[in-house]
């Protein structure tokens, strides 16, 4: 890659690690500010590079108070953020100068088409860990996989998503 393509946006290029930092951690600050993830506890952060999702067990995320776990929405819920947030990174990590301009207007209208959930085990833990991966990404939408676990690194949930851009 020339110098050139390298230095394209005057702060921040794709090309250097240290610098999809900083648009990585934009997105989580942007994801972080909203009310409901406020409200919920629900985090995004960087972690080894890669954008994961993190939330607290808490006494207002119990779904089943008899065996005190996790309700089911709140699982949707984390794994349909990190689906959407991991597919911005990837577009971010695809985009070139040339394509920035698009790539921002992709960003700021992704949304979820469609998404299935398999819950694997009840939601017992101190804390969970979404992440995910994309299967395909398109010109118009992505498909990605997403997985949650719990602290001891115990398969919580899992799911497909279809987002469009």
């Amino acid at each position: 890659m020339s110098e050139e393509k390298k230095n394209w946006t005057g702060n921040i290029h794709l090309g250097a690690k240290t610098d999809l930092t900083v648009v990585l951690n934009q997105l989580c600050k942007a994801f972080n500010s909203s009310p409901f993830f406020k409200h919920s506890g629900m985090i995004m952060r960087v972690v080894d590079g890669h954008i994961e999702g993190y939330i607290e067990m808490q006494p207002n995320l119990i779904g089943n108070l008899a065996f005190q776990i996790l309700h089911g929405g709140v699982a949707a819920t984390l794994l349909d953020s990190i689906g959407g947030i991991v597919a911005m990174e990837h577009l971010y990590r695809r985009s070139t100068p040339e394509t920035l301009t698009e790539t921002i207007k992709q960003v700021s209208r992704l949304a979820t088409v469609d998404m299935r959930v398999d819950y694997l085990a009840p939601g017992r833990g101190k804390y969970f860990i979404a992440r995910a991966e994309v299967l395909r990404l398109g010109r118009k939408g992505c498909t990605m996989r997403m997985t949650m676990v719990n602290d001891e690194e115990k398969a919580i949930a899992a799911g497909i998503a279809s987002y469009a851009y």
